[in-house]
């Protein structure tokens, strides 16, 4: 009897060698597509885009501060305590308006002295005028007394000679003659002490307008110290100088002022927050493109979805230096009707520097890539090209290189001028480039297929020495 089950036919062993067969024709294919692609994995991978025709707007940013058109800051001449305030922050004040007194006690008793002291040197002068006019009333009266002298002093010399006659012809005695001349002795002396007391009341009064004039030159400068005191006495009354807002108090009720080498600044009035400023720090190398009446936007973090437009005024040529980094203040003035902008904020600007409509723009990461490769190799690609050097190393002249991507995935350096730039595109002044035209600007390394690690990321800068 034969047995219920018998071995595979021989169908059934063909049937079985050719799907073996087929799954080694399927292996074999695999692991040829695998070896492939593992041997273009170690090719260069590039990022391009397109050359492009448009507009070009050239600009620079910088971040500035909003400033009123003029504050005036408002100090304290005298020193003294602040006795009363009549305005705070953000009030609105008028020219001549009190903002704050200090205590005046100290300065109206200053004024009160000087004063006095004026009144004292005015009676001094007064005195002095009555002083001269006794002594020239005195020697009046000792010119008087001289002519009597003189006179009587005449009338000796004329009787002596008259008695010395008589006593020669023995009318008269010698005595009487001695005595006739010592008569005439005495009148001489009498003229010379009357010249001496005439010259001495003469030199009085000529000390005492020495001493007039000294007084009135006294009440010259206690007039001086008087009008001192009063101007003192005004300044402890604090007034605004401008109509304007207080932007900035730095006193309060009972402080201590103290102005002793310079006035301490008391308030910070704004005059016009109506017309303001921006103060934008911008860097040296774009000054030069910055151009008066240039209009301007900027942006402020108070109000982030709204554009403000205004006008570069000024640049002011007073440089500052940061960490070898040279500003200059740009000054652009903007109008503020709504006083929406307040002073201090910071404002992100932007100033239009040029503009090119219906130009060839170059994609800015194209100028910047160098591929990588032998400096060798890319210095014989440089005079295959004919690239010059000032294209390649100092770019003088605008001339730059970017690069080609052919069909055949070779590059290929091209010189171009270039122009003023956007941060994205770059103007081409002079080149071969036309819109649409395929420049690389990133390379991507994978990694060498005999070593592990991660594959390479992109690169955009020059070759690696």
């Amino acid at each position: 009897m034969e047995p219920r089950f018998q071995t595979p036919s021989y169908e059934l062993k063909a049937k079985h060698r050719r799907y073996l067969l087929l799954a080694g024709v399927v292996v074999l294919v695999l692991v040829t597509v695998g070896m492939v692609m593992r041997a273009r994995s170690g090719e260069a991978k590039y990022l391009t885009a397109q050359v492009q025709r448009g507009e070009i707007t050239s600009i620079v940013q910088a971040t500035g501060t909003i400033n009123p058109l003029t504050t005036v800051p408002v100090g304290s001449y005298v020193s003294g305590t602040v006795q009363y305030i009549f305005a705070d922050f953000n009030s609105r004040v008028h020219a001549g308006q009190v903002l704050a007194q200090l205590d005046p006690a100290v300065y109206e008793a200053q004024v009160i002295q000087a004063r006095g002291n004026l009144a004292n040197a005015r009676a001094n002068v007064l005195n002095l005028e009555a002083s001269i006019a006794s002594q020239e009333a005195v020697i009046e009266t000792n010119r008087a007394n001289l002519a009597k002298a003189k006179a009587a002093a005449e009338y000796a010399r004329v009787n002596a000679k008259r008695i010395e006659d008589l006593a020669q012809q023995g009318v008269l005695s010698r005595d009487q003659a001695d005595s006739t001349l010592s008569n005439m002795g005495q009148a001489d002396a009498s003229v010379q002490a009357a010249e001496a007391q005439l010259n001495q009341s003469i030199a009085q009064l000529e000390q005492t307008k020495a001493q007039l004039a000294q007084a009135r030159a006294q009440v010259e400068s206690m007039t001086g110290a008087l009008k001192q005191a009063e101007t003192n006495l005004r300044y402890t009354t604090i007034v605004s100088p401008i109509d304007g807002t207080i932007v900035a108090r730095n006193v309060d009720v009972g402080q201590s002022v103290a102005a002793s080498l310079q006035a301490p600044v008391v308030f910070s009035i704004a005059q016009d927050l109506q017309r303001m400023q921006v103060y934008a720090a911008t860097d040296e190398s774009d000054t030069g493109n910055i151009h008066i009446g240039t209009p301007v936007t900027f942006q402020v973090d108070a109000f982030p979805t709204e554009t403000f437009h205004g006008r570069v005024s000024a640049i002011r040529l007073n440089a500052t230096t940061v960490q070898n980094v040279v500003t200059y203040n740009t000054i652009i003035d903007f109008e503020n009707p709504q006083e929406k902008l307040l002073p201090g904020e910071t404002a992100y600007v932007t100033i239009p520097t040029g503009h090119a409509s219906n130009c060839v723009k170059i994609p800015n990461a194209a100028l910047r890539f160098t591929p990588e490769m032998p400096r060798s190799k890319l210095e014989q690609l440089y005079d295959q090209y004919k690239i010059p050097r000032s294209a390649t190393v100092q770019h003088l002249g605008g001339w730059q290189v970017v690069w080609k991507l052919g069909p055949d995935k070779q590059l290929r350096p091209e010189k171009v001028k270039v122009g003023i730039t956007d941060y994205n595109f770059t103007q081409m002044l002079e080149g071969d480039l036309k819109p649409g035209d395929v420049l690389v600007t990133g390379q991507e390394m994978a990694a060498n297929p005999t070593t592990s690690g991660p594959p390479g990321g992109p690169r955009f800068g020059g070759p690696r020495r």
